[in-house]
């Protein structure tokens, strides 16, 4: 019986771009043993340009970032949810879907163990897959009316104190409504994809992803009654700086701002999403359980 050849194998994607953390162990050979899986479904491949100028990486053809919309048709990520954060700011909007392949711990968004990549990637190719829209946050950061500082985040947009320095004191107000003044270490806006981040060690809920919500949770109000809230996904938070030395803001704890007094970060959910796809069968409660160790005692982790 002759075997099917590479054109007449079924596949969703045809060309499929790969990204990689470079400085992580083996990501040369683990990228090439990728692209040849890829090649093997009928895919032309390509490698993110930054990965393959660090990796020297010069079998198959480069594409930057920028490049991916039109042109590619599937980005896969291999390294960890931080690597995923990174890529996934940068192709907001650009409906190129993304597959997260982890190298060692479970990842929440990175969900595909890299020792089961081999079964699982062709099925995705094929079109076997659950696809799964996540919101960003859109945020501005305003000095005397001018905007310094324009970016976007898919997990959470911080504004917290140097670990030196004491309390800042926030004034928080919702679509122009005063919510509150607040001394604390800090305040986390979040999306329902960074509820499982930062906020849920600040106290702050896990959002399911299909959750329309924008999260703010204190980090460590002085007052008690200061609590985590989900708002509307259609509100704008204003968050002015009212007092507090070397304050900053971090958008997914990538890139930051230095603020001073009377500065104001507005922050609102941003038109762009971005896809992931997992493997046929997926469950959020899973990975939450794995990750979390939920059904487990205390004495076996």
């Amino acid at each position: 019986m002759l075997s099917p050849s590479q054109n007449s194998i079924k596949k969703a994607f045809s060309r499929v771009a790969l990204v990689g953390k470079y400085q992580a162990d083996g990501m040369q050979e683990r990228l090439k043993d990728l692209a040849g899986l890829l090649a093997e479904q009928g895919c032309e491949v390509f490698i993110e340009a930054f990965t393959a100028s660090h990796l020297n990486l010069t079998a198959y053809p480069t594409r930057t970032v920028e490049e991916f919309a039109g042109a590619i048709n599937l980005a896969v990520v291999l390294g960890g949810d931080g690597t995923m954060l990174g890529i996934g700011r940068q192709l907001a909007g650009s409906e190129v879907p993304l597959v997260g392949i982890n190298m060692g711990r479970l990842g929440y968004m990175t969900d595909i163990p890299i020792q089961n990549v081999q079964a699982i990637l062709p099925q995705i190719i094929a079109g076997e897959y659950e696809a799964d829209a996540r919101t960003l946050l859109d945020a501005v950061v305003l000095r005397n009316g001018k905007a310094i500082n324009h970016a976007l985040a898919l997990n959470d947009v911080v504004v917290n104190r140097s670990g030196i320095s004491g309390m800042v004191e926030l004034a928080v107000r919702v679509n122009n409504s005063f919510m509150y003044n607040q001394r604390s270490d800090g305040l986390i806006v979040s999306t329902p994809t960074g509820s499982t981040a930062y906020a849920l060690s600040a106290g702050g809920p896990i959002l399911h992803p299909r959750v329309a919500g924008i999260l703010l949770a204190p980090i460590a109000p002085h007052s008690l009654s200061n609590r985590p809230i989900v708002l509307p996904q259609d509100i704008v938070v204003s968050i002015e700086v009212v007092d507090g030395r070397e304050v900053i803001v971090n958008f997914d704890m990538q890139s930051q701002t230095n603020l001073q007094s009377g500065d104001i970060i507005e922050v609102r959910q941003s038109e762009k999403t971005i896809t992931l796809l997992h493997p046929r069968g997926h469950s959020d409660y899973k990975t939450l359980r794995e990750k979390l160790h939920w059904n487990e005692y205390p004495s076996t982790f």
